[in-house]
């Protein structure tokens, strides 16, 4: 052979595979799953000899619910003998507003003036009615005499007198049934229990 490097001599260096490091990371990493997987199934098999002690633990503990009545207190509104209603129709139909007031009375509410809708209302209304009063009516007055007219609208000027204004509007048709009306005042003032999560 030619060239600027010349082999003599009648051995030859022999030529070795360098060693793979990953078989032996591999090999390691394999072992440790193994180990692994040999102790988590050791202990699963304990566990079903032995009735695994958290699973009886937790089954013995009775689960502690609140009661229903704890949950929702009953909310105190007042009768409708308590109410004092002033009556406005602020639509084009004459009599309308008498007509509300007697219906009221025979529903036990005390009636106050009985009138046409002052300027800023007639005929401004355009739902069923409006429920105008004081600021404790809210929670007072306003939900009683709502259950006899679903719709009405709710708002608040700055009296500090007990009485309310039912002002007609021009949806206006007819009062809740006396029973529909009783069923919803029975709701609020009873409302349902909230649902249990156990």
């Amino acid at each position: 052979m030619g060239g600027k490097y010349r082999i003599t001599g009648n051995t030859f260096p022999r030529m070795r595979r360098p060693r793979h490091r990953r078989k032996l990371v591999l090999s390691v990493a394999a072992a440790v799953v193994a180990l692994g997987l040999a102790g988590w199934g050791t202990l699963q098999i304990v566990d079903v000899f032995t009735g695994g002690n958290k699973q009886a633990s937790a089954a013995d503990r009775p689960k502690v619910c609140p009661s229903p009545s704890a949950s929702a207190p009953a909310k105190v509104l007042p009768k409708p003998a308590a109410i004092k209603v002033n009556i406005y129709n602020a639509t084009p139909r004459s009599g309308l507003a008498k007509a509300a007031a007697d219906e009221l009375k025979k529903r036990g509410f005390v009636i106050g003036k009985v009138d046409n809708a002052p300027a800023a209302y007639d005929k401004k209304v355009p739902g069923t009615g409006m429920l105008l009063g004081g600021p404790t009516a809210m929670n007072g007055s306003f939900p009683v005499l709502a259950t006899q007219l679903p719709g009405a609208a709710q708002k608040t000027d700055a009296r500090r007198t007990a009485d309310v204004d039912l002002i007609i509007g021009t949806k206006f048709k007819a009062f809740s049934t006396p029973a529909a009306a009783a069923t919803a005042l029975t709701a609020l003032t009873q409302p349902a229990p909230a649902p249990s999560s156990c």
